[in-house]
């Protein structure tokens, strides 16, 4: 009877009705938007940060990352990746070289990072062959080849074809000195990191820095960005080494890891925005709705009604005009984010972050977008509605059918 009553209640003012319900799914829509948005925006700049060079998860000698040092090598490390890759949750991996030396070319001298990587590995783990913008990738009849940032070529006044002599420190103590030609210029949006990458063949990097077959890093890619942390125990486990150290990335790129928590910060601060704009308009509404049938309160209390039927019929309305909102508010907020999660919406000004550059932004359909607001519109509902329904319990039928 109560449910009756309340539904019937609902459409009785039909423009209050209309209005009320139109900021509820107003306000649904735009949460479900404002998640959507939030989440795959950073979940697109995490994933390029992360695959377009660091990798998901990272494993190192124990103390690499805190002290890096030419001698804190991984042995065995194809043994290593036959067992990464039987994971069904990782997408690839590749092992890499890292150390410093001296590059010079005629009378240019600068200092390189050298970074040894396994072409094709390291392209299929993070693309590397789009970083190039002139000349070509690795090429496999050639010994001693060099891709180097264009910073570098720029300090250098390196063009492809130049030989670049490199000097550096080998692992057995000796000094380790050769000749490099540049076969390609890459790019990585990242100017600083452009001004000193000096690009080896895995097995040229090893030979040159007298290595024996080692790495210095295993860098991971896996299917599910969410699952990342359980993937590195994962890996961990498999490899049962205490020397080495797997990492997700939220621990190698601390830095990066804090300033997303921070920026996401500012999502739940225009939610609670538009949860106090969805609780201002229901409860002006209903208080409204309350204070007009006070006397149809004080009949139902005359012919021996409940307080608490009452609170229960008021709170019924509320509800059941909010379950309605969010059916439709779900509707316009999974079309507008399907759409935005395809065709993104491009910016008028490209801004770069963490030294990558971003042109246009994508939505993301997820569960938690259209939970969270769900829930909120039910508990503001109930929570808004609860003030005049006592209100209404609270009415003395002498009085109420006196002077109304």
């Amino acid at each position: 009877m109560l449910l009756k009553m309340a539904f019937r209640n609902i459409f009785r003012q039909k423009r209050r009705t209309i209005f009320t319900a139109i900021t509820m799914i107003m306000g649904f829509a735009f949460a479900a938007f404002t998640i959507g948005w939030a989440d795959g925006t950073y979940n697109n700049i995490i994933n390029m940060f992360t695959k377009g060079w660091l990798g998901h998860i990272q494993i190192h000698y124990k103390d690499y990352l805190d002290k890096p040092s030419l001698y804190k090598a991984i042995d065995n490390y194809p043994q290593i990746e036959r067992k990464i890759l039987k994971l069904k949750d990782i997408q690839s991996c590749t092992p890499r070289v890292f150390s410093v030396g001296l590059a010079s070319l005629k009378d240019k001298t600068s200092g390189v990072q050298i970074i040894g990587i396994d072409p094709k590995k390291e392209d299929k783990t993070t693309s590397f062959h789009k970083k190039i913008i002139k000349g070509n990738y690795f090429k496999t009849n050639l010994k001693n080849q060099v891709l180097i940032g264009k910073g570098l070529a720029t300090i250098l006044k390196a063009k492809i074809g130049d030989k670049i002599v490199l000097v550096s420190q080998g692992a057995d103590g000796s000094i380790a000195n050769d000749f490099f030609t540049v076969v390609g210029i890459i790019s990585t949006d990242n100017d600083s990191f452009d001004r000193s990458s000096f690009y080896l063949r895995l097995k040229d990097a090893q030979e040159f820095l007298v290595l024996d077959g080692r790495v210095h890093e295993i860098a991971i890619t896996v299917n599910k960005l969410k699952n990342v942390r359980k993937i590195a125990a994962k890996i961990s486990n498999i490899i049962d080494n205490k020397n080495l150290s797997v990492a997700p990335w939220q621990e190698f790129a601390k830095e990066f890891y804090r300033a997303m928590k921070a920026d996401k910060g500012g999502m739940w601060i225009s939610l609670c925005v538009i949860i106090l704009v969805v609780a201002v308009g229901v409860l002006n509404t209903v208080l409204m709705a309350v204070l007009e049938r006070f006397r149809e309160y004080g009949v139902l209390k005359a012919l021996g009604t409940r307080p608490k039927d009452i609170i229960l019929l008021v709170l019924y309305e509320t509800n059941i005009l909010a379950f309605f909102c969010v059916i439709i508010g779900t509707l316009i907020g999974l079309a507008v984010n399907y759409y935005l999660s395809i065709h993104g919406f491009h910016l008028s000004q490209t801004f770069t972050y963490g030294g990558m550059s971003f042109s246009e932004m994508r939505t993301e359909i997820n569960l938690r977008s259209f939970t969270i607001p769900a829930i909120t519109i039910f508990l503001t509902a109930s929570f808004v509605g609860l003030f005049p329904a006592l209100k209404a319990a609270k009415t003395e039928p002498s009085k109420t059918l006196r002077f109304h």
